[in-house]
């Protein structure tokens, strides 16, 4: 086999074969080597692997200059010096090259199960929370940086988010570790390693029954939109989400229910509308005409998304500070005080009861919930005006 030094010009001056191959091996790198054929010239790198001689191809010249042949074919003899294939080390290059925002990508299309509430969720983490390191590789990110940013997300924009964003990276860094051996440990478990979780006070805020009536008078004087909006979160206990993707095609006025084919556990959910709630939705349907949303909107999700500027007003005109989840604490705890039972509030909110073989065995139908959403549509239309009069 010839042995010549593998300049530019020497590759250039080299023939292609009329038949076959010719290995040219180089005088200075030991194991860099040219394969020339009928049609290509191609690098190749030879060494020993595991007590026998492999051979990797390194790349076409000119496609890959002699310079960078180089300096791929030292990485491959240092691969296989330490016994390292070459689809191992392929493998490993996949690794280097994942950033953070593939590995999200990568997440997302594999859970195709998740909601629409989750993935809106984990979304916001590399969005907001981790966006300094969307193009940075997962491998790169230590436990000091984990920590910081950590710090720095609980400063900004409290406990709740800093432990969500960590979280969802520890989910979706464990997720593509499952997929790549050579990824290193998880970053995100010095959190726990160190006790730097930040503390979550769960709230605990709701309207009150002294506040109901004036935020019931402020609602009122809304727009058709926030009026219905609120309503159907005080007579409900929805989420935001579940309420603004509402479709039509999920709500029978006939048999007064509402189906959520998609909640935040996964798990779909129908349920029954009182009396009065099922009027206010079908004045909203003669309202709406053909659109496919109950509240339709002008984003590219076709439906309501912005609900902040309404609920602002409401807490101005009523004097009663509150969130759209508020509004969940504030059904339920009415409910719960009519000594509705536990295992039909827990049905009311989506909440599985999974840890309770009792509830395991209960199947709580549409037509069981809905005297209890009757007895609570009734006390709250009781309290919103007994002390507005």
């Amino acid at each position: 086999m010839p042995t010549v030094r593998l300049t530019k010009r020497t590759i250039e001056s080299i023939p292609l074969t009329a038949s076959g191959q010719t290995l040219y091996r180089d005088t200075e790198l030991p194991g860099f080597g040219l394969r020339v054929g009928t049609r290509a010239k191609t690098f190749i790198a030879e060494g020993q692997l595991r007590r026998r001689t492999a051979r990797v191809t390194i790349g076409r010249y000119p496609i890959i200059s002699v310079e960078e042949a180089r300096r791929r074919t030292l990485d491959a003899l240092a691969n296989m010096g330490r016994g390292v294939t070459p689809a191992q080390a392929k493998k490993s290059s996949e690794v280097r090259d994942i950033t953070l925002a593939k590995a999200f990508e990568t997440f997302f299309e594999a859970k195709t199960n998740l909601s629409p509430v989750s993935v809106d969720n984990y979304e916001r983490t590399p969005r907001l929370y981790l966006a300094a390191w969307r193009r940075r590789p997962l491998r790169e990110i230590t436990r000091d940086m984990v920590l910081a940013q950590h710090r720095k997300i609980s400063r900004e924009h409290g406990a709740f988010s800093a432990n969500a964003a960590m979280r969802h990276l520890r989910s979706v860094y464990n997720f593509i570790a499952s997929l790549h051996e050579d990824l290193p440990p998880n970053p995100v478990q010095v959190l726990s390693r160190t006790r730097s979780w930040s503390p979550e006070r769960r709230r605990r805020t709701m309207v009150a029954a002294h506040q109901l009536p004036a935020w019931w008078e402020a609602v009122q004087t809304e727009t058709d939109d926030a009026r219905d909006f609120l309503t159907i979160a005080l007579f409900t206990g929805m989420r935001r989400n579940e309420i603004a993707s509402l479709r039509w095609e999920d709500v029978d006025l006939i048999g007064q229910t509402l189906h959520l084919p998609r909640t935040k556990n996964g798990d779909p959910l129908i349920l029954p509308l009182s009396g009065y709630l099922a009027g206010v939705i079908a004045a909203r349907r003669e309202r709406v005409g053909q659109s496919e949303w109950v509240f339709p909107g002008n984003g590219t999700t076709g439906h309501l998304v912005e609900t902040k500027s309404f609920v602002a007003r409401v807490v101005k005109a009523a004097g009663v500070p509150f969130s759209l989840h508020d509004m969940r604490r504030t059904f339920i705890t009415i409910a719960e005080s009519l000594d509705i039972p536990a295992y039909a509030l827990k049905r009311l909110l989506n909440h599985r009861a999974d840890g309770d073989v009792t509830g395991g065995y209960i199947v709580m139908s549409v037509d069981r919930l809905r005297g209890p959403v009757e007895r609570a549509a009734e006390r709250i239309l009781e309290m919103a005006s007994a002390t507005a009069k």
